[in-house]
């Protein structure tokens, strides 16, 4: 029998220099000063809705926040989670998994684990110091971001909102490689529109300020990989193989709220209007989570903006689009799992419930960086690793990642592309927004 090959390290904070170590040596605790500043900003608010209660609730926050910000910045050992909900238990089953593999390089803390579990330790933490200090509990401190984030990105939707309701208008008139072509634009609108991550600007404006349309020719050479002909090959399979009994589902794995969300909300819609999907399911965050990732509240309040917007082809598309939840042809879900710190290779034994879901998919669109990393484990691949080998067994369905480069992890290239890469950019961890890569995992594989 074949050995194994051992998986590669994790990144981590150990790396000095890496961008895991200046990630967690400056952005995390920005995001934390930005986080108290915010509770501190919104003491009237607390006072005026919740009395005395609200000020003792936002002081215990903001000592819970700045004691976690200094165990943060002087690397002290990562403690078990004290609260009681509902995934308290799995987190600390996973802090003694990281103590039992941590190779000698004893007890897990912030700058020797790895980078993807401190990283969402830190926002379940966050989490942790609301949720444990009603009558504040509900208090979603990123939402001022992510709803600004959306009213600056205005020019953005408008156009992209105007571009889709125009082709709707037509759509039953276009052949098959016109459908192709628009599926393509849809697509690459949704991939750019993955820049716009508040975590990864520590909360500074990321807003999407002109429509990525005009320029998508412009973009085509900084895609690393492209397996977009494959995936219209597959939607095109899938409608052709389903009966009238059986409905094409395709599923997005949702990551920032804001422009980018209208983006995955127009190709959701494309998917329908064109035939090629019967059902879109969505899948987003539980709890406020890496800064502007999209909750239940985040979804529903961006179709309300949208519904009520003064631009005709913006309240059309809210219209529509409420419309699809009503009848069901859209379903959006939550689960524990996607805010948990395990990456998806322990998806069917931490959270079988949803693997089965995902496998009643015909294609699965992980949006984002995080879910790349979570995808790939967040090691130190070699650039030309297959994507497959990458995921270390999690395949529930067909999946592709639609990513715009935000860490170093990244597999599935070409021998030579990665050094190419950086032979032209030196210094290209800090031009990473310019790459982005579509891949797409096929059932042979």
């Amino acid at each position: 029998m074949a050995a194994v090959a051992a998986l590669p390290v994790s990144l981590s904070g150990r790396f000095k220099g890496s961008f895991a170590y200046f990630t967690i040596k400056d952005r995390l605790p920005q995001i934390l000063t930005r986080v108290i500043d915010t509770l501190h900003r919104h003491k009237n608010e607390f006072f005026e809705e919740h009395g005395e209660k609200g000020i003792e609730a936002e002081k215990r926050a903001i000592s819970f926040l700045s004691k976690l910000r200094n165990e943060l910045q002087t690397d002290k050992p990562v403690t078990p989670l004290e609260d009681e909900l509902p995934d308290a238990a799995l987190w600390n089953q996973y802090l003694d998994y990281q103590r039992n593999s941590s190779n000698g390089n004893g007890e897990p803390s912030w700058f020797q684990s790895p980078w993807l579990y401190v990283e969402c330790y830190m926002y379940r933490r966050i989490h942790a110091a609301l949720a444990q200090n009603p009558p504040i509990d509900n208090f979603d401190v990123f939402k001022e971001g992510k709803a600004q984030n959306f009213f600056e990105s205005q020019e953005a939707v408008i156009a992209l909102c105007t571009y889709f309701q125009e082709l709707l208008k037509n759509i039953k008139d276009l052949d098959e490689q016109q459908l192709q072509e628009e599926l393509f634009n849809l697509l690459q609108v949704s991939l750019w529109g993955n820049k716009c991550d508040l975590s990864f600007s520590a909360g500074e404006d990321s807003s999407q300020k002109s429509s990525p349309l005009q320029s998508l020719e412009n973009m085509i050479p900084y895609i690393l990989v492209n397996d977009m002909e494959k995936l219209w090959s597959l939607l095109v399979n899938a409608k052709k193989r389903n009966t009238e009994k059986s409905n094409v589902r395709v599923d997005i794995i949702l990551d920032n709220a804001g422009f980018e969300l209208v983006s995955d909300l127009v190709l959701a819609d494309f998917l329908l209007s064109s035939k090629l999907a019967d059902e879109v399911h969505f899948h987003g965050k539980s709890i406020p989570w890496y800064v502007s990732d999209t909750t239940k509240r985040d979804f529903n309040w961006t179709i309300k903006q949208l519904q009520s917007a003064n631009h005709m082809w913006m309240s059309r598309c809210g219209i529509n689009w409420e419309g699809n939840l009503k009848k069901g042809v859209w379903v959006y879900r939550d689960h524990m799992f996607w805010t948990l710190p395990h990456d998806f290779s322990s998806m069917a034994e931490v959270a079988p419930d949803l693997y089965a879901d995902l496998q009643q998919s015909n294609l699965l669109l992980f949006k984002g960086d995080l879910n790349y990393r979570k995808l790939t484990g967040d090691r130190k691949w070699e650039y030309t690793v297959p994507f497959h080998q990458a995921l270390n067994k999690f395949h529930p369905a067909p999946l592709c990642s639609l990513r715009t480069l935000k860490s170093d992890t990244q597999v599935g290239l070409k021998p030579g592309q990665g050094e190419q890469i950086q032979a032209s950019e030196p210094e290209w961890m800090e031009f990473l927004l310019s790459f982005v890569g579509c891949h797409l995992l096929l059932p042979s594989l």
